[in-house]
């Protein structure tokens, strides 16, 4: 759930792997019929794995975003994936990226719900022949999503890696107004003034915007080429952001308002690992709930990362969640 930039759209949309992936291990990309709840249609999802499903390995799914993203930063998983001779699953959560694109749906928060992605991920599970076995990470609300996944216990899940990912929305935008009281007093009145005034594409905010996310959404400048071709596929088509988050970035107004795992997370029967970065929107406060509350918990905080500790500190985060996802 980073800060929304109206960035330009960047036309080479950057789809290849540039992580562990080599010519040797087979990579496959495709779309899964998915009808859509609530709609007499049925949408596509796409999705790549890297790696071979028919591996002893169980297979990693991750759940990228947003909301609005698409799923290409999470590829460097597959740094965590390949050396176990696993395969990673990503896909592009329906409205997003390559998947099918429902802009007609803008602001309906009745359909823009968790409800309608936990279908998408069942039926991708169930479509791809992984549902009997298979670990789940997410990153931010896809953390979110993986985390309501988990509380229905699904007997094929195994292992949970929550990434960044905030027990509530009301704790996520608490830590961002307190990160937004610690900016430059110029930079808080540019926020604030044109958050209240709705011109969020104005420049002087959208350098704002910027500087915020160097301090709390990702450190490494310029911005890794998946995270900030993320942020443009979010612009070309903000029908989730809006809907789901709403057009500011600290105040919540989409379906997620209100959002809260905190009264089920005690649900989640799975060894789980959460991470989040010392900077990291989704704060240490703002994931304690998780830490309390999941039976089987581990819990990391990065360091020198803020929401992007997968990039920020790769190595070190490849190192902790392979361990964690081999452990017995």
């Amino acid at each position: 759930m980073a800060p929304f930039i109206y960035a330009p759209v960047i036309l080479a949309v950057y789809f290849a792997s540039h992580f562990a992936t080599s010519t040797s291990v087979p990579v496959v990309t495709g779309e899964l019929d998915f009808k859509i709840p609530t709609l007499n249609t049925t949408g596509k999802t796409w999705y790549k794995i890297i790696g071979n499903l028919t591996s002893h390995q169980r297979p990693l799914v991750a759940l990228h975003g947003g909301p609005g993203f698409d799923s290409e930063y999470m590829e460097i998983l597959s740094n965590i994936t390949t050396p176990r001779s696993g395969a990673l699953v990503v896909y592009d959560q329906i409205g997003n990226g390559r998947s099918t694109h429902l802009p007609n749906k803008l602001g309906d928060d009745s359909f823009w719900t968790d409800g309608l992605f936990l279908s998408e991920l069942d039926n991708v599970l169930s479509k791809l022949g992984i549902q009997d076995n298979y670990d789940l990470a997410g990153h931010s609300w896809g953390g979110m999503l993986a985390a309501r996944h988990a509380t229905s216990r699904p007997k094929g899940l195994k292992r949970l890696v929550l990434m960044s990912a905030p027990a509530s929305i009301d704790l996520w935008v608490g830590a961002g107004n307190v990160y937004l009281k610690e900016l430059p007093q110029n930079d808080q009145d540019i926020i604030i003034s044109n958050e209240k005034a709705g011109t969020t594409n104005n420049t002087d905010y959208q350098k704002a915007i910027t500087y915020y996310n160097t301090l709390h959404v990702c450190s490494i400048q310029p911005m890794p080429e998946p995270i900030a071709a993320g942020f443009a596929v979010m612009s070309s088509d903000p029908t989730v952001r809006r809907s789901m988050y709403g057009p500011l970035n600290f105040q919540v107004t989409g379906s997620l308002k209100g959002w809260t795992i905190i009264h089920d997370a005690h649900k989640i029967s799975v060894p789980t690992l959460v991470t989040h970065g010392k900077r990291d929107q989704a704060n240490q406060t703002a994931v304690e709930p998780l830490l309390k509350e999941i039976p089987n918990v581990q819990g990391v905080e990065f360091e020198n990362s803020g929401h992007m500790a997968h990039f920020e500190e790769a190595a070190k985060f490849t190192r902790v969640v392979s361990k964690f996802l081999s452990e017995a």
